[in-house]
């Protein structure tokens, strides 16, 4: 399909299907403690099987147009991903999220990947609103935001329940015409 490169060091965003369960389940199994610290992504993903039943879900989803799953790899192997939670066209709004494995955390993938997916459903499906979600106590996951130029909107406090406590989550967004400004700011410093 495609492979969007990130960089000089050899990372690529990809679409993540269902022929990748072997791959995807190798991938959740080598960080899951670490991917489910804050979230439960891949929880349920616990054999091949499931794996692609996960991965099938994404699928259709993307075939909706209500939402898409996209791997990151690093000189070939798959260590996290990203994808669009919500997909909503019709109102101009998704939701952009984001998983990764230890071994590969304090490269800035998930920055760059984002970043992809924003240019994508801003220039390319005209959204106007990116919302990013994360656990208050995630702070790889706020810098992120942080790093993203997206605005701290607030905190849903004891919105969610992860491992049987109640946990507060931080919304961030970013809208199409701040995104771009900063875009062209970040473009006009490399000229």
């Amino acid at each position: 399909m495609y492979a969007t490169s990130l960089g000089d060091d050899g990372a690529e965003l990809r679409p993540l299907e269902p022929w990748h369960a072997e791959e995807f389940l190798t991938h959740l199994d080598r960080g899951r403690e670490f991917v489910q610290r804050y979230i439960s992504f891949g929880s349920r993903a616990t054999d091949v099987a499931s794996a692609r039943k996960l991965l099938q879900s994404y699928a259709d989803r993307k075939a909706a147009d209500t939402g898409s799953l996209h791997g990151v790899w690093l000189d070939g192997l798959l260590v996290g991903g990203v994808l669009f939670r919500t997909f909503d066209a019709e109102h101009g709004t998704c939701e952009v999220g984001c998983w990764l494995e230890p071994a590969a955390a304090g490269r800035g993938l998930i920055t760059r990947a984002i970043r992809v997916l924003i240019d994508w459903a801003v220039d390319e499906r005209g959204m106007h609103r990116v919302e990013w979600h994360a656990a208050t106590a995630n702070e790889p996951s706020l810098n992120v935001a942080r790093r993203l130029g997206m605005s701290r909107e607030g905190v849903l406090r004891e919105s969610w329940s992860h491992r049987g406590v109640r946990q507060d989550t931080e919304i961030w967004s970013v809208l199409a015409p701040e995104w771009r400004a900063m875009r062209h700011t970040q473009e006009s410093r490399f000229l």
